[in-house]
């Protein structure tokens, strides 16, 4: 234990030799906060550095396409005759297994995918990923069989885990400090482009009588990523990147370019030094982060509470009834008499345009509301939705799926997306982060991943087992877990808005909470946080 707060100590030292040297080579007094030197006065659109910027993060935010697009279109798929031939007609655990290719193939690039953003920066990783992706797809639109197209989604897959962990991390490295929320919580949105996309593409190539009515929805799927291998040339790398290998002037560059419009003032300067400063110092607690271990989730108290939320947020993105219609549309829709194949595509494309636009607006406004209360109204929502949408269901088979009711199965699944929107599409890694203190933050993420990725595995195989066995009844699972979902959130998630990432260790117990800017003791909410979340400009 001594030993720890030694290298702790020393840690310290070294951050506070970084900021003397700082304050020495500038000729300014380093602030606590970045509020003290971001000095633009106009919204980023009135700013052409900032303009060029956010198309840059734009384009990152289309890598998260490419699982939208997987589901939706395999959603797509199953409505069409000629794919359920070509692939010999899976139901159950042999459908499950298709859907979960994707997944299988993600799980295992989880060793090499953060190492190849380290070792060869973000940019590479991206254009690694998007590759491995484009030949998937070209291999999923050349399936034969079963096997092959398995084979194939696994390899989009193991693409798509390299690019999804390399676009977040440098779309937060790269976003100007007060925009940098709303562009790491947009990533997420992107989701449902790919799924609009690929659901009007298998609506449009439904007319066609042969095996290209799956294909051609298959090739499209590297259109994206092939896009994103030819523009990433021109996005900037990450500086954080670059002063992690010494490239200090590169990333000076950087941020006078994109984050000041090479504005050369002394505010500017100053907001560059401080940029640089932070980016130093979070290097220097990365050494903390090695000294931390896994089993720090088990043997501290306040960090089992951490495992808990992780856990427990992490299976919420997945088991809480969304995985039934993101895979398995057309299986909901046969349960309620809805079965003809135009009718189930068009339904299909409307509510990925519907969730597209939903998820937008939540993403440019969630940063006005407390995290706990958004979790307590989409749990909420949800199991409301939920109940309704099973006693509709229960009803309608047992008049012989009358059209009204149908309809309104149809209703509650779109109410049903607004509550989940609300609080499970974006509002989950952002509360995670909150929640974990720097040293651990890598590893309670890579925990929270594990958790998403077997709630998926779970989806693919139980859930069109279950709907082939007992239709409708099934829902009342997901009734109980929503119900759980609720209770739980309401009695043991912790409120991390207004507070620092800092503070949020008070809020969980811990005896001591480590602050690299700022050494206060914690007493409550910051002001000026809670002003800076407030008044972020979208």
């Amino acid at each position: 234990m001594s030993d720890s707060k030694d290298k702790t100590a020393n840690i310290v030292h070294n951050i506070q030799s970084i900021s003397d040297q700082q304050n020495s080579s500038t000729a300014f007094e380093i602030d606590k906060e970045i509020d003290s030197y971001v000095y633009h006065d106009k919204s980023w659109w009135h700013y052409s550095h900032f303009i060029k910027l956010h198309w840059f993060i734009f384009a990152l935010t289309l890598s998260s396409t490419n699982s939208g697009y997987d589901g939706s279109m395999l959603n797509g798929l199953q409505s069409l005759s000629s794919w359920q031939d070509a692939m010999g007609h899976p139901k159950g655990y042999v459908l499950g297994a298709l859907a979960n290719g994707t997944t299988f193939g993600s799980i295992i690039c989880i060793p090499v995918a953060a190492w190849i953003s380290d070792r060869w920066g973000r940019k590479y990783g991206i254009a690694i990923g998007t590759s491995i992706t484009v030949i998937g797809a070209v291999l999923q639109g050349a399936s034969t069989n079963y096997a092959f197209f398995f084979v194939a989604r696994a390899v989009i897959g193991f693409g798509f885990g390299i690019t999804s962990l390399a676009s977040p991390i440098l779309i937060a490295e790269i976003a100007f400090p007060t925009y940098r929320p709303t562009s790491t919580a947009i990533y997420n949105v992107c989701w449902y482009l790919g799924a609009t996309i690929a659901a009007w593409v298998t609506y449009g190539t439904r007319l066609i009588t042969n095996s290209y009515s799956w294909r051609i929805p298959s090739y499209l799927q590297g259109i994206i990523p092939l896009c994103q291998i030819v523009i990433i040339w021109w996005i900037p790398e990450s500086p954080r990147y670059l002063v992690s290998r010494g490239r200090i002037e590169e990333a000076k560059k950087f941020l006078f370019k994109y984050h000041t419009g090479n504005d050369t003032s002394e505010r500017a300067t100053n907001l560059v030094n401080f940029e640089l400063l932070e980016i130093e110092q979070a290097l220097e607690l990365e050494k903390l982060n090695s000294q931390s271990k896994y089993t720090d989730f088990i043997m501290i108290k306040s960090f089992r509470k951490r495992l808990f939320l992780l856990m427990f947020t992490g299976a919420m993105t997945q088991l809480s009834g969304n995985g039934l219609v993101s895979y398995y549309l057309n299986l909901v829709l046969n349960s309620i008499g809805i079965t003809e194949e135009k009718e189930q595509l068009q339904i299909n494309g409307c509510l990925m345009i519907y969730n597209l636009v939903i998820s937008a607006v939540i993403a440019f406004t969630c940063y006005w509301f407390r995290r706990r209360t958004l979790f307590l109204a989409s749990t909420a929502g949800m199991l409301i939705s939920y109940i309704l949408w099973t006693i509709l269901s229960a009803i309608n088979q047992q008049r012989g799926f009358e059209h009204a009711l149908g309809q309104g199965v149809l209703a509650m699944i779109f109410i049903y997306y607004l509550s989940y929107n609300t609080g499970l599409n974006g509002l989950p890694y952002l509360y995670v982060t909150e929640i974990l203190p720097y040293t651990h933050r890598a590893k309670g993420l890579n925990i929270y991943g594990l958790t998403v990725n077997t709630t998926l595995i779970y989806n693919g195989f139980v859930n069109p087992i279950a709907m082939a066995s007992i239709d409708w009844k099934y829902y009342i699972v997901y009734c109980c877990i929503l119900a759980v979902e609720f209770v739980t959130v309401y009695f043991t998630f912790v409120e991390t808005y207004g507070y620092t990432l800092e503070e949020v260790a008070a809020v969980f117990g811990d005896e001591s909470v480590s602050k690299p800017f700022d050494q206060k003791s914690f007493e409550k909410p910051s002001s000026e946080h809670v002003e800076y979340e407030k008044n972020a400009d979208v």
